[in-house]
């Protein structure tokens, strides 16, 4: 898995680089509550027919993109599977479907949209709610954590799956997840420390 694209921003003068990051930030929004708000089998056709016309025009580059996701597949697949056992295949092909959607839609707003501009309208976005106790700065900070964590993460997956590789262990399960979750969870409490060493948010 890469992080070739997750969480990176790729300059371009496509449309939806132009479009303001708020404009952006609003219609992944409204395309989520869409997606979780409408069923069945062709409906998750059409969607996943709008993302990748959407896909496209960002020109991301369709092989970077399979490669950035690829690990994803596989997880995707293993859903699919266990929902189909569990409850048919139309209630896997929508949730699937909804899954890689969203992925995608995020995939793309992260990739046409520089993680400074997104955060300085989040930051502007939300001041209004300071009268009722929202930090806007806070809720920036833990978004810019979010967005810089997802390549650290599939890096650390790289490194979990190549060590498991490496000793002869890549079909066991075990050998590649309880060390991924050990690493993370590690990267999450150094980063919790070196906020804290700094005085952020005590």
């Amino acid at each position: 898995m890469s992080g070739d694209l997750l969480g990176l921003h790729q300059p371009g003068t496509t449309w939806l680089h132009r479009l303001p990051a708020g404009a952006k930030l609003l219609g992944l929004l409204a395309a989520s509550i869409v997606v979780v708000a409408l069923h069945g089998p062709a409906t998750v056709v059409a969607e996943l027919a709008v993302t990748l016309a959407v896909v496209a025009s960002s020109r991301m580059g369709w092989r970077s993109l399979l490669r950035s996701l690829r690990g994803l597949l596989l997880v995707v697949a293993m859903l699919a599977a266990y929902l189909w056992w569990q409850q048919g295949w139309m209630r896997a092909v929508e949730s699937v479907g909804d899954l890689v959607t969203l992925v995608l839609l995020a995939t793309v707003l992260t990739v046409t949209t520089p993680v400074d501009e997104m955060l300085d309208t989040i930051t502007r976005g939300l001041r209004p709610l300071r009268r009722i106790g929202v930090d806007p700065d806070g809720v920036a900070l833990a978004f810019s954590l979010l967005l810089r964590g997802i390549p650290t993460t599939l890096k650390l997956a790289d490194e979990t799956r190549d060590a498991a590789v490496a000793r002869g262990l890549e079909r066991d399960p075990r050998a590649r997840l309880t060390p991924l979750v050990i690493r993370v969870v590690a990267h999450a409490r150094a980063t919790g420390d070196a906020l804290h060493a700094r005085g952020i948010h005590d």
